[in-house]
């Protein structure tokens, strides 16, 4: 089961995850989402649990309750839709063709 965990403290990471969820059953995997430009957390991170019974059980539990000084919101993550590119086409101008 993939689990969405959002509203977490910018100072949770990786392990602090694992740490929290394994409370609950196996962890397969468990990512803090970094911004790519400041290395900073972005707030929200993914948990990967095998059993699904031991997934529904961590969100029921951990769902609105204050961790690290924050309350989180636990989910099951939703399938990733794909975005169209912006590839920056056009961006700003009236004339297509100008070069940045």
């Amino acid at each position: 089961m993939n689990i969405y965990v959002s509203n977490l403290s910018y100072a949770v990471n990786d392990s602090d995850l694992r740490d929290l969820f394994g409370e609950y059953g196996e962890i397969s995997s468990a990512k803090v989402i970094m911004d790519r430009e400041s290395g900073r957390s972005r707030g929200f991170g993914f948990v990967e649990m095998p059993s699904d019974t031991e997934g529904q059980k961590a969100i029921d539990e951990l769902n609105q309750v204050e961790y690290d000084g924050k309350v989180i919101n636990v989910n099951v993550a939703k399938p990733r839709t794909d975005r169209p590119r912006n590839n920056n086409y056009n961006r700003g101008g009236y004339r297509s063709e100008r070069k940045y």
